[in-house]
């Protein structure tokens, strides 16, 4: 029977009980087995060789040997050796058929001991050895076995072996042991072979030398799509997007990983638009497409927050065999969190046949991209119920949920996964950590965690830095910065945004405008609007009004609801009704619904004790339906959230906490507290004032955690809103009455009080 004729048979078990029941030649048993290895068929490999030794007393060397290749490639080591020792003579292709075994599966000591007793040795035999070595990164012991080759006879020397000696190269970083390879191929006269020029290409453009990829490439006498595609890869792996377009289009023949390579390349490299473009083409020309076609594309579609693209992707998925394919289904997965569709991203996850890490790690980063904390803390319960062990990504991706939660207790918990996970040793997990403490007021455990570290990148240095500058600690976020630059890091965006932070909670005018011209004139970046926030921010703290105003309107955009925010608050404090008024009207034309245009111009009023201005603007606000967000503080008791008010009467424990305020009141005064009744935006009468301010939410909070959170443990609270002057203050008196610390994390930044003193320095 004829291969074909083998092939055409419904199943290999089919072909075994063919085998069983007529004559047979013994290529028919090899094809045979190669079925099987296609179709990783163990139990009929092992039917097959049952039958060799029910039919044939002395089977031919050939068929033993095709047989250890065919256990070798299902993985069965142990029966690959059985056969090979029942070879009453084994012959050179022997000794390889099992040597190539052992390379294959990273078998070092056998291939080293099977090697060292072989009786003669070709080509074949060398260029396995080598390869054993260089798939398990051993560079070294490959190059003294490449040496002995050489010693033993150029003869040895194959195309495969060149070939063998620059994948290694490429994978492990050796771009200088590359060029020798390249010395010896020019040398022995391989310099023309494709099967050598490809990876040569390659192995340069992985180095970073782009101009030896194109001089070898140039210098080939022929060319074929493969190598144009390692060049096009190489190109866009650089960076290069013209010369890999100008490449592409000059390709003669191109086949579906030209595009592919095309459409991912131009992904990586931020080009969606054009990778989208490239995607079109291809499907036109009716190519077909796999795995990473679509995902790549898929992947633009999300860089882009084009939805509308991305639904026509999943349409032309719909249509194909790979529906059901996990690597794109959570490439869809991923496109439509990032588009802020989170519901056709639960819908084509819950969809999914097969989930693996990838999956539930996309679901669970885009809960927390779109501000989902608690859902992407839910994800991961369902993931580990479901048997999927996460990776450093899934779990630096969760640990960043409970920071933006200010949940210490569950990112605590995660912490200790990481820990018997071993997944602390990755930066991804432990650069969340830092972000973690910083963020849940922990400083001290943010910077422990920071030392601890065996590396530390940009993120690294970042997190820390803008952990401090939450805190308003000047000095350590600028020495802390400092000490980056002279580490040779890079800072980012988001670190000039803490560096800036800090200056402007410190009042350090002159230094935040150093930093801020630094980003530019230094550091090569460009400012985007958040910086501009930042210096508004610093002008206005320092009572710099006029210079802040001078830099709006001198700015290359216009600012945001934040920026004439922070502008009119502290026009506020400051009394300044002209800058205020200017700051509102500008806040209403952007956001016509925003309430703080008019509560703080309330505020500047009400301070001036005109009082018709302030029933205007609030008759404004009624008439157009703009409501104030309501202050409220929280704090987590027993992995409960308890949430407050001002004047909250809803707790069960009301009684108890109200207690508890008037037992510390006059004990407060006693000790010089004054009740500052300048933020009480009503006409009422000075004692209505002071109970109003008695009872605002974060003081119930502290009340509550004074009753219930055991003494030595921090009472940590949560604010919506920026703390008011007057609890600032009076939360001062009482760290330093209960001997308490008091940890307050509010709209702007965290506030530790102890001892009567606060970490802001109250400059906030």
């Amino acid at each position: 029977m004829t291969p074909l004729a083998w092939r055409r048979l419904r199943n290999v078990a089919e072909a075994v009980d063919m085998l069983n029941n007529a004559s047979y030649a013994e290529r028919n048993v090899c094809n045979l087995l190669k079925l099987c290895c296609q179709s990783a068929n163990h139990s009929q490999a092992k039917n097959i060789h049952s039958h060799i030794i029910r039919t044939l007393p002395s089977p031919e060397t050939f068929l033993l040997n095709n047989l250890i290749t065919s256990y070798g490639k299902l993985g069965n080591l142990k029966y690959a050796r059985h056969v090979f020792d029942q070879i009453p003579h084994p012959t050179l292709f022997s000794y390889n058929s099992l040597l190539s075994v052992y390379s294959k599966s990273r078998r070092v000591s056998d291939m080293q001991y099977l090697f060292n007793r072989m009786p003669s040795r070709d080509a074949v035999s060398w260029c396995s050895f080598i390869a054993g070595y260089a798939g398990c990164g051993m560079v070294a012991d490959a190059v003294n076995v490449y040496g002995l080759m050489l010693r033993d006879g150029e003869a040895n020397l194959t195309r495969i072996t060149f070939s063998t000696m620059l994948v290694m190269c490429s994978s492990q970083g050796c771009g200088d042991l590359g060029r020798q390879v390249h010395g010896h191929i020019v040398k022995f006269g391989f310099e023309g072979y494709l099967f050598v020029g490809s990876p040569l290409i390659d192995m340069y453009s992985k180095a970073g030398l782009l101009l030896d990829a194109k001089r070898v490439f140039e210098l080939m006498p022929e060319r074929n799509v493969v190598m144009c595609n390692t060049l096009v890869t190489g190109l866009l792996r650089c960076g290069l997007i013209g010369d890999a377009e100008c490449l592409f289009g000059e390709m003669n023949e191109k086949d579906s990983i030209s595009w592919t390579t095309m459409i991912t390349g131009l992904t990586r490299n931020g080009a969606g638009r054009k990778a989208l473009e490239k995607f079109r083409e291809m499907r036109l020309g009716g190519l077909g497409m796999d795995q990473y076609t679509f995902g790549s594309a898929l992947t633009a579609c999300g860089g882009l927050l084009a939805l509308q693209e991305g639904k026509q992707v999943h349409a032309y998925v719909v249509r194909t065999d790979f529906v059901d394919n996990v690597f794109v289904s959570s490439a869809l997965v991923d496109m439509y969190c990032k588009c802020g569709s989170i519901k056709a991203a639960e819908t084509v996850f819950r969809r999914m046949s097969c989930k693996n890490v990838v999956s539930w790690t996309a679901l669970l980063v885009g809960y927390g991209q779109n501000g989902y904390s608690e859902e992407a803390v839910r994800v991961f319960c369902d993931m580990q119920r479901s048997g999927v062990e996460p990776d450093e990504y899934t779990l630096g991706s969760l640990i960043s949920s409970c920071a933006n939660l200010a949940s210490l207790e569950e990112g605590a918990q995660f912490h200790g996964q990481a820990l018997v996970s071993g997944l602390i040793s990755f930066t991804t997990v432990s650069n969340a950590l830092v972000t973690l403490y910083g963020k849940c007021g922990s400083i001290e455990d943010s910077h422990r965690l920071f030392d601890e570290m065996n590396i530390r990148d940009e993120v690294s240095w970042s997190a820390l830095v803008s952990g401090y500058a939450r805190f308003g600690k000047a000095d350590e976020t600028i020495d802390l910065f400092e000490r980056m630059l002279a580490h040779g890091l890079k800072p980012d965006g988001v670190t000039f945004i803490g560096i800036l932070s800090a200056c402007s909670r410190a009042g350090l005018v002159e230094k935040g405008h150093q930093y801020f011209e630094s980003m530019t004139k230094v550091h090569g970046i460009t400012p985007i609007l958040d910086h501009y926030t930042c210096i508004i921010d610093l002008l206005s703290r320092a009572g710099r009004l006029e210079e802040a105003r001078s830099f709006i309107t001198k700015m290359p955009m216009h600012p945001d609801a934040i920026g004439w925010a922070t502008l009119l608050s502290s026009c506020r404090i400051r009394s300044n009704i002209e800058i205020g008024k200017w700051a509102a009207k500008s806040l209403r034309e952007i956001d016509p619904q925003n309430p703080a245009s008019y509560v703080l111009l309330s505020s500047i009023y009400a301070a001036k004790g005109k009082w018709d201005e302030v029933s205007k603007l609030r008759t404004g606000m009624r008439d157009k339906g703009i409501r104030k967000e309501p202050g409220c503080s929280w704090i987590k008791y027993k992995s409960r959230v308890h949430i407050f008010s001002a004047d909250d009467q809803s707790s069960p424990f009301s009684d108890q906490i109200y207690a508890e305020l008037e037992k510390l009141y006059p004990k407060m005064i006693a000790e010089g507290y004054e009740p500052d009744v300048s933020s009480v935006l009503h006409d009422v009468d000075e004692l209505q004032k002071t109970k109003m301010l008695n009872y605002h939410s974060e003081r119930l909070a502290i009340a509550f955690g004074l009753i219930f959170i055991p003494s030595g443990l921090p009472i940590r609270v949560v604010k919506n809103l920026r703390v008011c002057g007057d609890c600032h203050n009076a939360t001062k008196y009482i760290s330093k009455i209960t001997k308490r610390e008091i940890l307050v994390r509010d709209a702007v930044r965290y506030h530790l009080f102890k001892d009567g003193t606060c970490s802001c320095g109250d400059f906030w």
